[in-house]
């Protein structure tokens, strides 16, 4: 042990009491800061900034000021027998309508328009009602020139939207986002109720004692309280979208327990190899502290790439993450050792067996992983070629994946907000809260006429465009909007618009719901690439700076394929094909491409993450003097456990977001649950040592001026098991 990180390690061992109190001190003081979060989050950065679609929304508003005709669509349903036109009817619902700007004149601007007469809003009977005259509407303008602004006014009064007597549905944009907006809140406060408790009971049968299974549970929720207050100070200097508070707490949740996890274990195995209390802290956070923080710098850096691309939204959880993924080793280096330094051998107090506490690493080798590492390595091709089929068979329906936004088809299908916003989409079909709009600007007034006419030409509109709107402050804009026949398959139509030809001298400009989900996949599929590249060059240079060889960065980059294909032909069979729809209760539909990114980065990290743990300990054993198939052997039995209890841990976290009403939070429940299953139980146990046993020495392969630095480098020390322990360990095994 020597260097910076050695000199921490005893600082830490030797102050324990000092540095306890002052990092969790900070924890708390950043919890605190962080109790006002919920209020600081905002509901944008969906889109690409820099598209077509995002300029014509500020060209739109600039020119026409922010468009409230669709924050609130309240639908009127006469009763049976009668019209909307019934006196007693209407003058209920008008005065119920005037009501709400003189009830709450700081949220309700006013009525826009309606059916009936107010004293706010236009009149407009033939738009507003049905021909039968038992259904009709008004538009409710809320304050507010900014999307979080607006929605925060509409849950003000929200609940004060119900008129007792009369059958009267809320839709609109506000509903729906409050709805989708309210449900991530509940999913965090699923995870604190039900994930926590659940991995509390996990974590106690997995170390068999209480003790030991609230330390890595204190370091979770100790970067979870942190957690709260990083994002709140994000909020000062970027806008984080509510989605991803949720997200990053589950992250830092599940990762900080992960690491406790590694920690205490490795503690505890250096206990029951005989070292004194201080040499065996010291050891643990040496080896696998120093190993934790390497794969944190994988995952950050995993989570980093993802700054390339220019949504607001993914930054905002890019940043997040870094920042959580950071604090979570931080608190694994620091606030672990020093209470396993104060508590030593009382780590085991309060269990129900001894057997984790007796397990020396000598004792590892023909544990249940171990055995079956040991039968994949004896006859590798047998593993390997049915574990790829396996793995094409999941990733087979990939080929039928379609990218799609966010809507109200994301909340369940009797959801208040869903059926209301359905329900005013079929009754009236051309009043769409989601139009598709176009702008354009001229110095011939005499132009837009040809542009119109050429516009409505387009496919897939479901009426003409009407006579556009001219900017009451800016000469020479104009605006139209209609609706499409299929807002989500927009594809068709948008492309004519933005081909069509026009006059010299005019410019349009697309935009709408459709448009944006449109360019917000087109900005992915052109900087993805780039992720992808930048992930790939990063985690090979680290996996390449602590092992030295480059196959092993080749071979992690190949498992980690495989992996995230494995899970998005899995996402896409259940949630674009429909299968298990009834269960989980939700509407088939394209994958939302930003969250899809979100898993991705995620699962790439921890994957990568895995890896270096169990290579770690595969290159301590040959550090030992074994053979390279027995270094295997061993590296999965010591680690095949924790990693599957880690993998457990954050399957247990994800999974309180199965629970979720949206759709997009069981993307990320579903989808890191399988990806979890998949790396510990298939890749880690099978594939990884049957290729390395077929590889054989040519894994640890390193250039020659990499050789020295190598050993410098490594996420292990100098205070690995004495080599004799390992060959002991190895008596008999295959060379």
């Amino acid at each position: 042990m020597s260097g910076e990180f050695g000199r921490w390690i005893n600082l830490v061992v030797r102050r324990r009491f000092g540095i306890l109190v002052l990092v969790v001190g900070g924890l708390l003081a950043l919890g605190v800061y962080g109790l006002g979060l919920a209020d600081r989050l905002g509901v944008g950065g969906w889109d690409d900034p820099g598209s077509e679609s995002a300029q014509e929304a500020r060209i739109r508003d600039h020119a026409f000021g922010h468009d409230h005709a669709a924050d609130v669509l309240l639908l009127f349903h006469a009763p049976a027998g009668t019209t909307v036109d019934d006196p007693r009817f209407a003058a209920t619902a008008v005065d119920y309508l005037n009501g709400l700007p003189q009830r709450f004149p700081d949220r309700i601007d006013k009525i826009n328009a309606a059916y009936w007469a107010t004293d706010t809003g236009l009149t407009l009977p033939e738009l507003f009602g049905t021909e039968a005259r038992d259904y009709a509407f008004a538009s409710v303008a809320v304050r507010g020139d900014d999307d979080t602004t607006l929605l925060n006014n509409y849950r003000k009064v929200a609940g004060a939207l119900t008129l007792p007597g009369v059958d009267m549905e809320v839709a609109g944009r506000a509903p729906v986002a409050l709805a989708l907006n309210d449900t991530m809140a509940q999913d965090q406060r699923r995870m604190e109720l039900f994930a926590i408790p659940a991995v509390a009971v996990l974590l106690f049968f997995l170390f068999g004692g209480v003790v030991a299974a609230a330390l890595p549970l204190a370091v979770g929720g100790l970067t979870v309280i942190g957690a709260w207050g990083v994002v709140r100070f994000l909020t000062t200097f970027m806008q984080v979208n509510s989605f991803v508070s949720p997200v990053v707490s589950m992250i830092g949740l599940g990762l900080a327990i992960d690491y406790g996890l590694f920690i205490v274990s490795r503690f505890r195995e250096e206990l029951a190899a005989g070292r004194e209390v201080p040499d065996a802290a010291r050891a643990a956070v040496a080896t696998a502290g120093r190993t934790v923080a390497f794969s944190a710098t994988v995952v950050v850096a995993a989570a980093g790439a993802i700054l390339i691309l220019p949504h607001g939204f993914l930054r905002s959880f890019a940043v997040g993450a870094m920042v959580t993924v950071a604090l979570a080793a931080a608190v694994s280096v620091t606030v672990l050792p020093a209470l396993l330094a104060i508590l030593g051998r009382r780590v085991n107090w309060l269990g129900f067996n001894r057997f984790h506490a007796r397990r020396a690493a000598a004792e590892q080798r023909d544990n249940p992983w171990g055995r079956i590492a040991g039968a994949v390595m004896r006859r590798p091709i047998v593993a390997v070629v049915p574990v790829l089929a396996i793995l094409v068979v999941l990733i087979a329906p990939v080929r039928d994946v379609g990218f799609g936004g966010i809507s109200e088809r994301f909340l369940p299908p009797e959801h208040p907000a869903r059926t209301a916003q359905q329900h005013f989409d079929a009754i009236f079909p051309l009043r769409q809260t989601d139009p598709i709009d176009i702008v354009m600007i001229t110095h011939d007034d005499s132009d837009i006429g040809t542009v119109l006419a050429t516009a409505n030409r387009a496919p897939g509109l479901k009426a003409p465009f009407p006579e556009p709107f001219h900017s009451p402050w800016q000469l020479g804009v104009f605006t139209t909007s209609t609706v499409l026949q299929d807002a989500h398959d927009a594809e068709e139509t948008i492309g004519y618009l933005r081909s069509m030809p026009t006059p010299n001298g005019t410019i349009v400009l697309v935009g709408g719901q459709s448009a944006v989900e449109r360019d917000s996949v087109a900005a992915l599929r052109h900087r993805m690439p780039w992720v992808v590249a930048l992930v790939f060059l990063v985690t090979t240079a680290l996996l390449m700076l602590a092992f030295g060889s480059p196959l092993l960065p080749l071979q992690a980059g190949l498992l980690n394929l495989l992996e995230l294909g494995s899970t998005l032909g899995v996402l896409t069979w259940i949630f674009a094909d429909g299968h298990g729809a009834g269960l989980l209760h939700f509407t088939p539909q394209p994958i939302m491409a930003l969250v899809l990114v979100l898993i991705i980065s995620v699962i790439y990290g921890l994957s990568t993450d895995y890896q270096v743990f169990l290579l770690a300990r595969i290159h301590e054993a040959r550090a030992g003097g074994v053979s390279d198939t027995e270094a295997v052997r061993l590296g999965v039995a010591r680690t095949g456990w924790i990693i599957t209890a880690a993998a457990l841990v954050l399957i247990v976290v994800c999974g309180a977001f199965a629970l979720s009403d949206l759709v997009m939070m069981q993307y990320i429940a579903i989808g890191m649950a399988t990806a979890l299953f998949i790396d510990a139980v298939i890749l880690r146990l099978l594939l990884m040592p049957a290729l390395m046993r077929l590889l054989g020495a040519a894994c640890w392969w390193t250039p020659a001026g990499r050789r020295r630095a190598c050993r410098r480098e490594l996420p292990v020390s100098e205070t690995d098991s004495p080599r004799a322990e390992l060959a002991e360990s190895a008596v008999g095994s295959p060379r």
